[in-house]
């Protein structure tokens, strides 16, 4: 094999890749490609050569480097070379969703990944890598120093798969503080490894493992885990199939843990007494900040288990309950369990879903008299639904107004509300100085509105920066 053959003639290389683009969609219908997608897991670790060291790679890659490197991986895996990978080597972000790799044409990517300290971020969802394509990656990331954010979601990877990315982190081997493992058929089995795998890693602070298998044995692994994890922040355990042990389970890792901050569990048949372990879950933690438990066919009796928790809670500040069957009795016991918790720090719940009453409403109003921040997203008013909707003034011409009569400009009037003074305001403080401001008169709908309108992306903050430059122009 001639050694510099990726990079020796870079005009004839170039004339061959536009053949090859030109005919990839004939190469995309053949037997060999359409057979990527059916190969199993075993056979892909047992049949096939999955680790990176193709013939010899001191002779073979000598010499090259970037794009040449990757030429030449695909010119031995027999693939086609993806254009855009090759023009954004040199980024930090890739995104290769949805490109039809396969393993092979992964295992070219991870080659060239091997040794590149640009790419810090990599998309390579739903491009059927299957397990040989996982373990592929694993080798590439024991070596890789650069990588950080991962995307391997809906690549059929397996048990065999997960056991490979598991052996990676228990190894604390790579460098990845997110990585995305969404609808890839893992299973109880898989639960183990990654149970056992993050026990000990250091590294990983984000992790999605939505949309797979796991169930009541998979959240006693999960929770043994979460015991004693000390680094993981955000976990994403939703659409599995939990259940309510599963989630009783998960709950006892859950008490002590000191690190986790985001927890997904909707759309996992908790019920009411996965709801129950939840809210005993709260009573001891103190850094889940923000619980989904969304669709869980938690009823007014589950919902008030869970209050049990909110009325002793400190630390709990979004509350994500919605698409489960309440009523207005559980949403009223949700905004009496904050009421009655003087150090809640309760930002959001959301029941959109929820049917609530007037009375309901007035309770609310009540409350956010001393709970200025919280905001409760809740369903239509019985009564009103068919009713026009009472008509507001628009809350920018009420600040407006405001600043014209006092001759300020919008610039001054974010300033005062900013404790920070970095240009970005908590939701939750805005809500709280908007509800407190002694001069302007708004309610909590219209102030609402206006936190709509100043964070449109639901980020939870109100980046006001834009008025300065705007200020700048005006003063010019």
């Amino acid at each position: 094999m001639d050694p510099t053959l990726a990079g020796g003639d870079t005009e004839n290389e170039s004339e061959k890749n536009e053949d090859q683009n030109e005919a990839t969609s004939e190469i995309s219908e053949s037997p060999e490609s359409v057979s990527l997608c059916d190969t199993s897991a075993e056979k892909a670790t047992e049949g096939s050569d999955t680790d990176l060291e193709v013939e010899d790679p001191q002779k073979t890659f000598v010499g090259t480097t970037g794009a040449e490197l990757y030429l030449e991986a695909c010119r031995l895996m027999e693939v086609v070379p993806v254009s855009y990978f090759i023009q954004n080597m040199a980024k930090s972000y890739i995104n290769l969703n949805h490109y039809g790799l396969g393993p092979k044409g992964v295992k070219a990517i991870a080659i060239a990944l091997v040794s590149n300290e640009c790419v810090t971020h990599l998309e390579l969802e739903d491009n059927c890598m299957l397990a040989e394509g996982a373990i592929c990656i694993a080798e590439m990331l024991r070596e890789n120093s650069t990588l950080q954010e991962l995307n391997i979601s809906n690549n059929h990877l397996d048990t065999a798969g997960a056991e490979a990315i598991a052996n990676l982190l228990l190894d604390n081997m790579s460098f990845l503080h997110t990585i995305q493992l969404s609808g890839n058929n893992f299973g109880e089995e898989s639960a183990l490894y990654f149970s056992e795998a993050l026990m000990s890693n250091f590294q990983v602070k984000e992790l999605d493992l939505s949309h797979n298998e796991f169930s009541e044995k998979g959240g006693q692994l999960l929770g043994q885990m979460l015991d004693s994890n000390s680094k993981l922040e955000i976990l994403d355990l939703s659409w599995n199939h939990l259940r309510r042990k599963g989630t009783v389970a998960l709950g006892k890792g859950l008490r002590g843990n000191g690190a986790l901050k985001i927890l997904n569990l909707s759309w996992n048949g908790i019920g009411n007494e996965g709801a129950n372990a939840l809210g005993e879950v709260l009573k001891a933690n103190d850094m889940l900040v923000h619980l989904d438990i969304s669709n869980n066919q938690i009823n007014n009796e589950g919902a008030k288990k869970l209050c049990r928790g909110l009325e002793a809670n400190e630390k709990l500040r979004i509350l994500k309950i919605a698409g489960n069957p309440l009523t207005t009795e559980g949403a009223t016991a949700l905004v009496l369990s904050i009421r009655k918790n003087s150090k809640s720090m309760m930002e959001e719940i959301n029941i959109s879903n929820v049917l609530v009453n007037k009375t309901f409403i007035k309770l609310l109003d009540l409350v956010y008299q001393i709970r200025p921040e919280l905001n409760v997203i809740y369903g239509e008013v019985e009564g009103c639904i068919t009713t026009m909707p009472e008509q507001h003034p628009d809350p920018m011409k009420v600040i407006q107004n405001y600043l014209k009569e006092r001759n300020l400009q919008l610039w001054d009037f974010f300033r005062k509300i900013d404790e920070e003074g970095n240009m970005k305001i908590p939701v939750a403080a805005f809500r709280r100085a908007m509800m407190q401001h002694p001069s302007i008169p708004m309610d909590r709908i219209q102030i609402g509105e206006l936190v709509h309108k100043l964070d449109r992306n639901r980020t939870g903050v109100v980046d006001y920066s834009h008025f300065k430059k705007q200020k700048h122009v005006e003063e010019e």
